[in-house]
């Protein structure tokens, strides 16, 4: 359906806020043919653009593209009607542990606040109210992030398909102010050798290899035996494990082969001899053959450790912390820490780990406080 004539719309003043007035072509959904429907969308405040004249140059912006010579008619939908489809067609082909959070975020935040809203009217005043009401809840700076991403991934495959509608840039929003750092739980060397030390199998093996590796849980909980070449002491990173089902490993950096340390081979030599086969030849398993949830072996046998010894809660990843932690205080440099906790860019090693103070970092400081001289105010006479 082409335009029907080339629009300058109506600029006008309501408040101290210009708006235009113009109509536009849509095809809503059910329906076989094109309806003409009228838009009113803020341009900007009076302090923004104080004669008319300039309010009509940004109107012309956005009238530029009904008035272009390929012009279309665009799709229309609610965020109810294009998420259920979306879900359908693009959330079934992430990885479920992908998923999981993508469906917290429609559940919780996206589909009860936005559900009834159009595409079309999410623009950036929409995006700054939306996010200014889930940070009124207590969300956390890093969860309204995800949650915005979920909704960028959104709002892109709308306009993939030819759906009006205006993607979010961070840049253009007020975002929270960060609060304190929250440093990722780690154990110290005295209490990791603790919960080596009455851990009972497979446990102590699987928390064996977590605090050697550095491994992410799902790829400790993923390992077959034919991923650990035990005469060449090399172990293959190859796949990830989340609530008993296989998937691909979180990147193609996290694809790799790793060096199998001396005492480690020890520990996978004796466990060898001990371990129940199973049809696919998982290092663990659980009654019905598949690898064990990782949050099933954090409260069901972890936290019963960590209780005994009065050390705090946490989760499985503060053994790849502590991994790195001991990695970095024993001189190891951020290349080789990337390479082991294979991170795409050593940048983000540092940006996670680097609160971690190794022996070389401590030696440094103390090399360049022991030049000072720290004797304090002389008897001499200050004129």
């Amino acid at each position: 359906m082409a335009r029907k004539r080339y629009q300058r719309g109506h600029v006008f003043l309501q408040g101290d806020v210009w708006y235009v007035k113009y109509r536009e072509d849509v095809i809503v959904q059910g329906r076989m043919s094109p309806v003409r429907v009228r838009r009113c969308p803020r341009l900007g405040t009076k302090r923004e653009f104080p004669t008319k004249h300039l309010a009509e140059r940004r109107a012309a912006q956005i009238l530029a593209r009904i008035n272009g010579l390929d012009y279309e008619p665009g799709r229309v939908s609610t965020f109810d009607e294009f998420v259920e489809r979306w879900k359908m067609e693009v959330l079934t082909t992430q990885k479920p542990s992908s998923a999981r959070a993508v469906h917290s975020h429609l559940r919780c935040y996206i589909v009860p606040q936005l559900g009834k809203l159009r595409l079309e009217q999410f623009g950036v005043e929409n995006q700054q109210a939306f996010l200014n009401r889930v940070s009124e809840n207590g969300v956390s700076r890093k969860t309204i992030l995800n949650v915005l991403g979920t909704l960028s991934s959104i709002l892109t495959t709308a306009k993939d398909w030819g759906y009006i509608c205006q993607q979010i840039e961070i840049g253009k929003l007020r975002l929270p102010s960060r609060g304190a750092k929250h440093f990722a739980a780690h154990f110290t060397i005295d209490q990791l050798n603790k919960i080596l030390s009455i851990a009972e199998e497979p446990w102590r093996t699987l928390f064996c290899i977590l605090a050697m590796e550095g491994l992410r849980a799902g790829e400790a909980l993923g390992l077959q035996w034919d991923d650990i070449d035990l005469d060449r002491a090399l172990l293959h990173v190859r796949r990830s494990a989340w609530n008993g089902k296989i998937q691909t490993t979180k990147s193609e950096a996290s694809e790799t082969v790793l060096p199998i340390p001396d005492p480690l081979l020890v520990i996978l030599k004796n466990y060898r001899a001990t371990w129940k086969q199973n049809a696919q030849g998982f290092l663990f398993v659980t009654r019905n053959g598949r690898p064990p949830s990782s949050n099933k072996v954090v409260e069901y046998h972890l936290w019963a450790l960590l209780d005994a010894l009065g050390i705090p809660r946490c989760g499985l990843h503060a053994f790849r912390h502590t991994h790195t932690a001991l990695l970095l205080d024993t001189g190891a440099n951020a290349k080789v820490a990337q390479r082991q906790l294979r991170h795409a860019d050593a940048r983000t090693t540092l940006e996670i780990y680097g609160h971690v103070v190794g022996d070389a970092h401590r030696q440094a400081v103390e090399k360049l406080a022991s030049v000072l001289d720290l004797s304090g105010p002389k008897n001499a006479t200050v004129n």
